[in-house]
């Protein structure tokens, strides 16, 4: 976290844990502005310019073969490549595409373990600046800034960057970010040029974050999520935090609406206005603009709650005025009314019934651009969720593209709302529990970062009504830190459950970790056990049904618990789609969908990669429709 207004990168933060951003302006929520009601309406802002599209590209094989002053103005780069951002680097050819799932992918090449795990002074430097297998790719893209953006302060968002990245403009350093599922905004107000303007961004494939990024997945890296520069009017609404709570009687409720202020609010005014679904008036507020607002806490006598059955949605529209009447920003945004808790019985109770999860793990994935996906590929898959009777989804296992929370907001689909976080070669090998390298763990120099990147999750997703539980991250066993980011989402949010599996291995965490007794792949007769046995947390399967193969048969013996036990709450079912990769066959040139292993990729889990409901192109698998059918009886 140190080195937060440096002028200058340095190689070395990518050996250190103790650094993951720089430069970096906070996470906050994930709203939308726009310049008029009119464009609001249109979901088009002309505050935002798009730089998606063809950019100067570069790859070298490792840091010691990279072109070391790329990123200043006068560079010429007219020799580089050419690659469309959003994109992975491996689909271009550049880089082999692997697949593996709890291995690290240096595994047999290369011996590594993870900074001070072996001791407090080891900080194992050089291990991703000096080393032959970090690979590196270089980005340039010119650009004039848009007329309707000048006279602004601007910042540039980049979306979802593998794995770690600096970024310069006209030669100027901007910032390091790591956390390669979250957003990252740098000012570049100092450094633009009323003409063109050169942008810089160099990614390294790895970097201490990759001890923290070991998820069951294919390992890519670049800049696979949109980029684009953002201007802010003179009085801006940095953050909003929208928090309706339901009473005890759940028909009324109360609404909380709070905003931080960026420029000089002097003068300004903040209209609310909140319309019921049909768009009739329930409330409106008006407030002068300070630095930091409470801008709403007020009674709703009546409220439509909201669940996956009637996803129904109220709309808040906040409007920034200057001094002389000028609207500078709309803002809209939906919320709903719904509460998640855990009753007297230690059952988790959804608008005082029972929740019950019928639900799938989703990774990203396109089978033509890996990770890069599309909204149509999200409307596709909420679609297949509305299909088949799926009513929750846990993201696994980092944040996802941001349009995936509003959509699951609108269609009333529960989420688990995992962070970016996967350890599992560092306490798991040979499939033994053996955790004397594990990170976080209970490691001083390691807690910072995984706090920031539960901060970075929650700042951003705050106002989602999809979100009920709080997901710390995906096996990474448990110790101090992730008992610190338990305690964190516990103090920021109360109103949500928070889970986590990895306490299982490290039960005397228990107490500190985890509203809920979570597993993966325990029996139905192990469920039982638990159940039966005075349990303290109500149950559920955050992975169950593994569908590789032919496979789902036996559901009906999961099912059953539902009927059984109160404090069966359900599960997600792994996973929802293959990860696998359109090629052309070079024998037959027909279109094939081939899996890990068949990249030539060692160390591999082969066809592992391929444990979906759907096959990679969003076919459905025969075993959806026993999907469909169980989850359809409750």
């Amino acid at each position: 976290m140190s080195h937060e207004n440096a002028t200058q990168a340095d190689i070395g933060w990518l050996d250190d844990p103790e650094v993951f951003r720089v430069n970096e302006l906070p996470a906050h929520s994930d709203h939308r502005f726009y310049r008029t009601a009119d464009e609001a309406d249109a979901k088009h802002s002309s505050y935002v310019q798009n730089l998606n599209g063809d950019w100067r590209f570069a790859y070298a094989k490792d840091p010691q073969s990279r072109e070391l002053n790329f990123y200043e103005a006068d560079f010429d780069s007219s020799n580089f490549d050419t690659l469309r951002v959003p994109g992975l680097i491996e689909f271009a050819g550049y880089n082999q595409i692997h697949y593996i799932n709890t291995l690290y992918p240096w595994e047999g090449k290369a011996y590594r373990r993870p900074a001070y795990t072996m001791g407090p002074n080891e900080k194992e430097l050089g291990m991703f600046s000096e080393a032959k297998d970090n690979h590196v790719g270089q980005y340039v893209k010119k650009f004039t800034v848009d007329p309707a953006l000048q006279g602004n302060d601007i910042r540039i968002r980049f979306e979802g960057v593998e794995t770690a990245m600096y970024a310069w403009l006209n030669g100027h350093f901007l910032g390091y970010a790591e956390d390669s599922f979250t957003p990252h905004e740098f000012d570049l107000t100092p450094y633009l040029t009323d003409g063109e303007n050169t942008l810089a961004v160099e990614v390294f494939n790895r970097s201490t974050a990759s001890f923290l990024e070991d998820q069951d997945m294919f390992r890519f890296f670049g800049i696979f999520r949109d980029v684009s520069l953002i201007a802010q009017p003179a009085v801006h609404v940095e953050d909003l935090s929208i928090k309706p709570t339901v009473n005890d009687d759940f028909k009324s409720g109360k609404l909380q609406v709070d905003a931080k202020l960026a420029g000089n609010p002097a003068g300004a005014t903040l209209q609310l206005n909140v319309t019921d679904a049909n768009g009739q008036p329930v409330y409106e507020t008006k407030a002068t603009a300070e630095s930091d607002d409470r801008i709403a806490d007020t009674p709703f006598d009546q409220i439509h709650l909201w669940d996956n059955d009637d996803p129904y949605l109220y709309n808040l529209t906040l409007t920034v005025t200057d001094q002389s009447g000028k609207v500078l920003e709309v803002i809209p945004y939906q919320f709903g009314f719904r509460r998640i808790e855990i009753n007297q019985d230690k059952v988790i109770m959804l608008n005082n019934k029972r929740l019950l999860i019928k639900g799938v793990n989703r990774h990203e994935w396109d089978a033509k651009s890996g990770r890069t996906i599309t909204m149509a590929d999200m409307k596709a898959d909420i679609a297949t969720f509305k299909k088949n009777n799926i009513n929750a989804v846990r993201t696994c296992h980092y944040p996802d593209h941001i349009s995936w929370y509003y959509l699951c907001d609108t269609n009333g689909i529960y989420m688990m709302a995992e962070n970016n976080l996967e350890s599992h070669g560092t306490w798991q090998k040979n499939g033994a529990v053996e955790p004397s390298d594990n990170v976080p763990g209970s490691l001083p120099q390691w807690k910072q970062a995984v706090l920031d990147r539960a901060r970075n999750n929650y700042e951003t997703f705050k106002n989602h009504t999809s979100i009920i539980f709080w997901s710390l991250g995906n096996e990474s066993y448990a110790g101090d830190d992730i008992a610190a980011m338990n305690a964190y989402y516990k103090k920021v949010d109360p109103s949500r459950l928070v889970h986590y599996e990895g306490v299982f291995h490290n039960p005397k965490y228990k107490p500190q970790i985890s509203d809920v007794e979570s597993r993966m792949y325990a029996s139905p007769k192990e469920i039982s056990e638990y159940l039966d046995d005075n349990p303290q947390k109500p149950f559920i399967l955050c992975e169950y049904m593994h569908d590789m193969g032919n496979s789902i048969g036996g559901m009906k013996s999961y099912m059953d618990l539902f009927d059984k036990y109160p404090m069966y709450q359900g599960g997600f079912i792994w996973d929802f789609i293959d990860q696998a990769v359109e090629v052309k066959d070079e024998v037959t040139g027909q279109k094939v969908l081939r899996y890990g292993g068949d990249f030539d990729d060692r160390v591999s889990d082969y066809e592992f990669s391929g444990d979906g409901l759907m096959f990679a192109d969003r076919t459905e698998k025969p075993a959806m429709q026993e999907v469909k059918y169980y989850y359809g009886k409750y």
